[in-house]
Formats: C-alpha cells, structure tokens, sequence
C-alpha cells in the first residue's frame, strides 16, 4: 500500500473514532467550549511532540506568500467547522449527523477539481462515489430524520463545508512541517473558541471531563490531522478526501467490534462498496509526460530524480532531511499522484 494512503486511513480510523465519542460528551459543557477544548487539546499536546522531536521551538520553515492559506485553513477548519459541528450534534440524531458528514469528501473533491484543477480520471470519480454511496446505505437506515430541526443538519452541512475549504487551503502548505501545521491550528481555534465560550458565560466541565476532551482532541483532531498534512503531501486534496471519506464506516466497524454490536446485511453491503472504492484508489496508475516548473519550497526529501541539487551549507549525508531547495524545470514522465511536485495540467 502507499505511505500517504495508509496515512489518510490512519487518520480516517482516529477521527471516526472520534465522533460518536464527542457526541457522548455533549451535554457537559457548550458546543463552542467543547469544539474549544477539542482543539486545544490537539495544539497543545502536538506542541508538546514538536518540541521534543526539535528539542525547542524552531522556525516553521513557511514561506510568507502560503500564511494566508494556513490562516484560512484555521479560520475554516480550526474554529468554524467543530463548533459547527458540535451545535449540529446537540440537534441531530447520530445516524443523520453520520449521514451528513459525508458531504465533506464530495465537497473536498469538488473544490479540487473546479476551483484547484487538480487531476481526476473516470476510476478516481467511480472510487469517490463507491465511497460516499457506502456511507449514505451505512448511515440511512440506522435512524429516523422525521424528529430532527433544520438547526441541526444545517450546522452539520456547514461545518462539512469548512473542512472541504480547510482541506484545500491546507493542501497549499502541506509541503512544509506537519507538525507546526496541526499544533497552530489546534493553538489558535483552541484559545479563541475557548475565550469566546468564556466570555459568554461557559464554565469548564470538571478536571477529569476538561482531560478527557482534550485528550480525545488530541487523537482525532490532532494527531488525525498530521496523518491527513501528510497524505495530502503524497496524494493531493481529491484522492486523500476519498480514503478519508471512510471515517463513518469505521465508526461503525468499531462499534460492532468493541461495543458489540450486530452486523446486519446493510453494513456489509456498505462494506462491499467502500472496500471497492478504497481497492480503485489502491491500484490507481496514473503515467503521462509532465513537466515541472521552477519551484522553490522545504520539506522532507530524499535525492531521488525529483531532488538533484547542491547544498549551500555543510550536509552530514543522512535521508530524509528538510531545507529550502529549488527545483530546475524537468520534462519526464513516471507513474505519479498529485503530490506537492506534480500539481500540473493535463
């Protein structure tokens, strides 16, 4: 299996863990201090691995002109999109909220594709729609829609819009430190909702409640969130959206699997369709001649053909290894995914 595939079901497991587990804990406190706890959870303890892994605080390695993308990225996905979601929850069944939450892979994609231009072929679309029909069968009959508002399956749809936006403003950065993305996001959306909820009167929940949230912020924010930089990094928005689109099927698999659960003939139905969207994901081949422009940027690399440069400073040999580089304008052709050096036309 790809690296970056594995890592966006990695993180599609941490995140549909993650909901059913949320929506346990409303009632605790208000929709916008949980969604800010959440996150704060997730800023501070990847703050935390940050500064071990670099034993300090060092720079974040982005360039000026991409800030505007990873603000965005945390307005969008960081501070609108949880407390959109977590008010959707206190007026949404769990089986409708499931439902809805599908709208973000079909959103991410369509974003992609005709505000981004990235690459799609007819396997990659037939992946996508096996995926999202998995989720809707899975999710549809587990419920009854009748006794919900509108309030609460509006404020799902909107926060499905955030992270479709979030996705793709993030895939602009996601050459640069996974780490430092995740942990500013988690930082920023965490201290402004939590101010916010504050100010209007929110009191935290109790000690071991407040660590609880912030813990599973953390995992299904947090962590999740680095997994997902990285998949973007070797997949592009579209692709890495699809994989994540399995969150709510693994949500159910681990209720039937831990909580004990029957599986009944929709679930493996919703199996079928999902595994088969995943499989036509897997086994994509995508190899035409391209062209790579002029490009400067840091990340993690190794010398191989797309990395051929000298070193300015003294280099103590060791891959992977991160620092601002250049590429010359190369014309080649190689099986490829829309990573971060092959955002090109077709």
């Amino acid at each position: 299996m790809n690296r970056s595939a594995l890592y966006a079901l990695v993180a599609a497991v941490l995140f549909g863990a993650s909901t059913p587990l949320a929506k346990l804990l409303i009632g605790e406190t208000s929709p916008l201090l949980l969604g800010g706890l959440l996150y704060l959870g997730s800023g501070i303890g990847l703050g935390v691995a940050r500064a071990i892994r670099d034993r300090g605080w060092l720079s974040s390695g982005i360039a000026g002109q991409e800030w505007p993308w990873l603000l965005g990225a945390i307005f969008f996905g960081g501070m609108l999109g949880p407390v959109a979601l977590m008010f959707g929850l206190t007026h949404t069944s769990g089986s409708t909220a499931s439902l809805l939450l599908n709208l973000e892979a079909v959103l991410t994609a369509l974003i992609a594709w005709f505000v981004f231009k990235e690459n799609a072929d007819r396997r990659i679309v037939l992946g996508m729609v096996a995926i999202v029909a998995g989720g809707v069968i899975l999710s549809w009959p587990l419920g009854e829609s009748g006794g919900d508002s509108w309030l609460g399956p509006l404020a799902i749809s909107l926060a499905c819009v955030c992270w479709a936006i979030d996705n793709n403003l993030t895939r602009k950065v996601s050459a640069s430190d996974a780490l430092f993305i995740a942990s500013s996001k988690g930082l920023i959306a965490g201290v402004v909702n939590c101010t916010l909820a504050l100010t209007m009167g929110g009191k935290f929940p109790a000690p071991v409640t407040t660590a609880t949230i912030m813990t599973l912020g953390l995992m299904g924010y947090g962590v999740s969130l680095v997994l997902f930089v990285l998949a973007l990094r070797g997949l592009g928005t579209a692709r890495t959206g699809a994989y994540f689109s399995t969150a709510p099927f693994i949500g159910a698999f681990i209720a039937l699997t831990v909580l004990g659960e029957s599986a009944s003939s929709v679930f493996w139905l919703a199996s079928a369709l999902m595994g088969w969207g995943v499989w036509l994901h897997l086994t994509e081949k995508h190899e035409h001649e391209h062209s790579h422009e002029l490009l400067e940027h840091s990340h993690h690399h190794r010398h191989d053909e797309h990395h051929q440069h000298d070193h300015e400073f003294a280099w103590h040999g060791q891959e992977p290894h991160s620092h601002p580089h250049s590429h010359a304008l190369v014309t080649h052709k190689h099986p490829h995914f829309p990573d971060v050096h092959h955002r090109h036309a077709h």
